[in-house]
């Protein structure tokens, strides 16, 4: 494919994917060559009107790359290829014109809008996210959804050495801030030109709507403020939750939790996260029915859920609100030495709530996930948090979307599961290859516990990881699962009752 070739068919894409009107055609394709310092594009050139995204954008980095117009490393060609996108997007008052015109005809309507234009401007690389690898493994809790991310591109390291030497920029603030729409970034952020941000207000403040560029979900998208203020949970917050479910009831909302160890990975732009998707715990029941004093009108209960969740169910929302601060106001305060919960040490606060909002059969629904971030000698990495047994699978912090029962995997999990298979099925020493020597306990339990062939070895793998995940979810619950943990549960209750 040549690079003429290249152009007019990215152009003919963006036409055909709605990103630009035929009318722009020619001025797309001026656009296009500036961008690539050409002064001219071949006529007769073939329109590939089969060719993928990812084959034209490859020829026209292949090219740049050839011509010592791009640095050939995948964090320099994605700088390039957002640009070139960047030339095919709507501008943000298009989007946004359309999005509000569409909403006025259903809300669902203007997210699959809005949802297709983040696929198609290449701000979602779907060419990327389809090599995630994601299986789903059942637990007396419901089937698990297990995803090994393998969409967003390590760095290389001249990327790496580029971006130590640049000077260190506030602008934007952070991946959140508004201001990356559009941005051209840098070796060290990530370019945006294809990035398109629709404004929301939620209890009178400016936030906004985008859709995560690694979607783990459908349509999974971000909902952040227009301002970078820190992640706070508070009652105000539940509100801005069920302010977003009433704009888009289709969709769910929830929020990390606001302190480190229990909160998610950016904690300095308060935002939440939501989507068209049914997880695990939603579709989890509540086991034991409770009763909050003055709210007997709101269904209450403990889910059946390897983490400790309260559900609150109603038509109000002000009072499902209100109970939910009043919950909050008590469990940052709450002390129980028997369970092992302190809500702080040594000055240092540990007890939030993780919480997501949803509307469901005709009523609103809020699930209380109880946090404590305390860590002690045993447990350095956190007392309620993956225990090392498990480090060898995952130790990174659980948040909102894996709370949820959606394990994000580390990408290294890929090669050494299939490493492990080789070496299971092939009876070599895994103790002698140091990527896999650290599963090598693991694996001797599950050799033990099954009958593994060559057909089966992959399955048997995966279904273990899903195990270690739910009993990683378990270990994340304040409260054990078990008479004693129920019994200290309960007593929680009774003292939000006092």
């Amino acid at each position: 494919m040549t690079v003429s070739s290249a152009i007019k068919s990215l152009v003919k894409y963006g036409i055909r994917e709605g990103l630009l009107d035929s009318l722009d055609e020619i001025w797309a394709i001026n656009r296009v060559l500036e961008v690539l310092g050409l002064d001219a594009i071949e006529s007769d050139a073939e329109i590939c009107e089969n060719a993928t995204l990812e084959e034209l954008l490859k020829a026209l980095l292949d090219y740049a790359c050839e011509n010592g117009i791009c640095e050939d490393s995948v964090v320099y060609r994605d700088l390039l290829d957002t640009k070139i996108m960047g030339v095919i997007c709507p501008r943000p008052s298009e989007v946004i014109k359309n999005f509000n015109a569409l909403y006025e005809e259903s809300p669902e309507k203007a997210t699959e809008f809005y949802y297709h234009i983040s696929r198609k401007s290449d701000y979602i690389r779907e060419y990327r996210i389809k090599n995630d690898v994601k299986w789903i493994t059942p637990t007396e809790y419901g089937d698990i959804d297990i995803t090994i991310n393998l969409s967003k591109p390590e760095k290389d390291p001249k990327a790496i050495a580029a971006a130590l030497k640049m000077k260190q920029s506030s602008y934007p603030l952070c991946m959140l801030c508004p201001e990356n729409e559009g941005y051209a970034g840098r070796v060290n952020h990530p370019a945006r030109q294809n990035h398109r941000v629709i404004p929301l207000d939620l209890e009178n403040e400016k936030w906004c709507l985008q859709y995560s560029p690694y979607v783990y979900y459908n349509e999974h998208c971000i909902v952040f403020s227009a301002e970078h203020t820190p992640m706070k949970i508070s009652e105000k917050g539940f509100r801005r939750l069920f302010g977003f479910v009433k704009k888009f009831p289709h969709y769910f909302v929830g929020s990390n939790a606001d302190l480190p160890i229990v909160g998610g990975s950016v904690l300095t732009h308060d935002h939440f996260q939501g989507g068209n998707y049914e997880f695990a715990m939603a579709k989890a029941p509540i086991e034991t029915e409770v009763v909050f004093k003055g709210y007997e009108d709101i269904k209450a209960g403990i889910v059946k859920w390897p983490m400790s969740v309260l559900r609150l169910i109603g038509d109000d929302t002000d009072k499902i609100c209100e109970l939910s601060g009043k919950i909050l106001a008590k469990w940052r305060g709450y002390t129980d030495e028997e369970a092992f919960i302190f809500a702080e040490t040594d000055g240092t606060p540990h007890n939030t709530i993780t919480p997501i909002a949803r509307f469901r059969n005709g009523k609103f629904e809020i699930d209380l996930v109880l946090r404590n971030n305390i860590t002690t000698e045993e447990y350095p990495d956190g007392v309620y948090h993956p225990h090392p047994q498990h480090h060898h699978i995952k130790k990174e912090n659980i948040g909102l979307i894996e709370v949820m029962g959606l394990a994000v995997l580390p990408s290294r999990l890929k090669t050494e599961m299939a490493a492990l298979k080789d070496a299971i099925v092939n009876g070599k020493d895994i103790l002698a290859d140091e990527t896999i020597a650290k599963h090598y306990d693991w694996v001797e339990e599950i050799k033990r516990n099954n009958t593994i062939t060559e057909e089966n070895c992959e399955k048997v793998l995966q279904d273990e990881i899903g195990k270690v995940f739910a009993d990683i979810l378990g270990q994340c619950g304040v409260f054990a699962r078990n008479d004693e943990g129920k019994a200290q549960f309960i007593k929680f209750v009774e003292a939000v009752n006092e």
